[in-house]
This record gives C-alpha cells, sequence and structure tokens, in this order.
C-alpha cells in the first residue's frame, strides 16, 4: 500500500436500544489485507486524529479509524444516557463483523484506550495487541473535572480558523503547532445553517460528566488483559500519572511503555518518535 494513498469513507449502520444509527468510520490501506488495525479517538475527537498514523500504517495494515457514535460524521443518538461504554462495545463489535475479521490490533487515545481495555479484558475477545495512548488503570477524579468544564457546553466560532485555534488551545497536551490543528478543522468542526462554526460532536456526551465525580478505578479490566500492551504516555500528563502507569508495570510485567517529553494528555501521535512507536511496536507482534 502506498503511504500517498488517501482514506476510504466508509459508514455502517448499529442499532442501539431505541433506532438505528449511522456510524463513520475511514479506511486506509489494501481492504482484503487480514492484518487490521483499529484506532479510536479521545472523548470528543473524531477518527481523522489517526490521519498521520493511519497513512503510515496503511504501508502494512488495514487501517480502520471510526467516528464512535455522536461524535465527527457518526450519528447522535436521541437518548443522552446511552452514550457509554456498553454501546461503544456493542458498536465496536458490529463494525468488526462489518470487517469481516476476527483479530485486530487496536489503538486507543484516552476514551478509546478504555474501550481497548474493555474488550480486551473480554474473554475470547479480538484484540491481538493493544496500545493505550495516554490512559490507564486510574483515571483521577481531577482529570474528569477538567474534562466535564468543557464537554458539555462547546462554543461556537464565527470561521473555521477560529474553531481551529480554539482546539489548539483546548487540547494544549496534543503537542500539535496550529497548522497541524488547522488542518484537523474541517474533521472537528461543521458549518451549521446560521453560519456558525461548532465542533462536531453531541453535547449531551458531556451528561456522563454531570453530578459528583470520582476516581475511576479500571485494574480489574487491566490485570485481566493478556494482549501484548504498549503504554504511551505524555510526560504532563494530569490523566494518566506517573504513578499509576508505575502500578501498572508491576501488575502486568512485560508491558512496554514510552513517555515523550514535552506534551500531556494526550500525545497526538503525529511526530516521528511518535509514529514510530506505535509501528515498531506493532510490526514486532
Amino acid at each position: 500500500m502506498n503511504a500517498d494513498s488517501q482514506p476510504r469513507q466508509c459508514f455502517l449502520s448499529s442499532c442501539g436500544a431505541r433506532a438505528w444509527q449511522r456510524l463513520a468510520y475511514v479506511e486506509w490501506g489494501d481492504s482484503d489485507n487480514p492484518d487490521v488495525v483499529v484506532c479510536v479517538h479521545g472523548l470528543s475527537r473524531s477518527g481523522r486524529d489517526f490521519d498521520v498514523l493511519a497513512r503510515q500504517l496503511a504501508r502494512r495494515y488495514r487501517v480502520v479509524c471510526p467516528d464512535v457514535v455522536g461524535r465527527g460524521l457518526s450519528d447522535w443518538l436521541a437518548d443522552a444516557a446511552e452514550y457509554g461504554y456498553p454501546r461503544y462495545v456493542s458498536d465496536a463489535a458490529q463494525l468488526m463483523a462489518r470487517l469481516g475479521v476476527e483479530r485486530v490490533h487496536w489503538v486507543g487515545t484516552s476514551m478509546g484506550g478504555i474501550l481497548g481495555m474493555l474488550i480486551a479484558a473480554m474473554p475470547g475477545n479480538p484484540v491481538r495487541s493493544l496500545v493505550l495512548n495516554d490512559v490507564g488503570s486510574l483515571v483521577p477524579k481531577a482529570a474528569l473535572e477538567v474534562i466535564a468544564a468543557y464537554v458539555g457546553t462547546p462554543p461556537s466560532f464565527d470561521s473555521l480558523a477560529a474553531a481551529g485555534e480554539y482546539l489548539a488551545r483546548l487540547h494544549s497536551g496534543f503537542g500539535l503547532d496550529a497548522a497541524q490543528w488547522q488542518a484537523l478543522a474541517p474533521h472537528s468542526a461543521r458549518q451549521d445553517s446560521d453560519g456558525r462554526w461548532r465542533l462536531r460532536y453531541d453535547p449531551a456526551i458531556g451528561v456522563a460528566f454531570q453530578g459528583k465525580l470520582q476516581d475511576v478505578d479500571l485494574s480489574a479490566w487491566w490485570t485481566a488483559i493478556q494482549a501484548p500492551t504498549l503504554v504511551l504516555r505524555g510526560a504532563d500528563s494530569q490523566l494518566l500519572l506517573s504513578a499509576t502507569l508505575q502500578d501498572m508495570l508491576r501488575q502486568r510485567p512485560g508491558t512496554q511503555s514510552l513517555t515523550f517529553a514535552g506534551v500531556g494528555h494526550a500525545p497526538g501521535l503525529q511526530s516521528e518518535e511518535q509514529v514510530r512507536a506505535v509501528t515498531e511496536f506493532l510490526l514486532a507482534r
């Protein structure tokens, strides 16, 4: 597969508790390649965050980058209570059925990493190897409070460029420069009928962050995972703390990890160093 090849925009129908929704995903590489990498984004982002990584991985793999329901080009849900991991796991299963594969490599950033952990911890799961990008066995309350402060009330903008500037400030931990955020802006915002630009996610995903928040302990799922795992961490991350990462490495000897200086939550997976780390880990599996 040529690294300069373009992605293919695809859709599938997913059945939820009350209705069918259209789910979007982008596919890179040879659609007949049985070696598949699934890349899943963070809470309010989209599958297009992985364009740089996917273009590189498509030399060797079929790469699939979904928009989780309520984000990107995927439909929004009528019932905000349905936004949660039971629905996301079900949608992931339907996606893999569509792909016609039984085993996948999983690369997940933040929420996408938690989803990968939950799936990889299940008996008979399809995860061949797992890359967790700045998320781990404990999600601190303080990090959830930061998310709660912005996710439910996204602003609107008078231009696409202004949306890109906002994203650069909000997600400064990604370590991306202004030009990289402007390149992501068309996939991150849309223009409504009133001429204003709004972010491509349903504000109702913020309902889960209302009320009293507390630490989220995922250690039972982490320790149940048997797939080879690489954990990536931004050195300045407040979501995956250094102490949490050390606990994870003690709990599962043989787990690989890398910490990237100068970034926080979550490494953008666009720098040469970060792309190489993921690529080399997957190729060794």
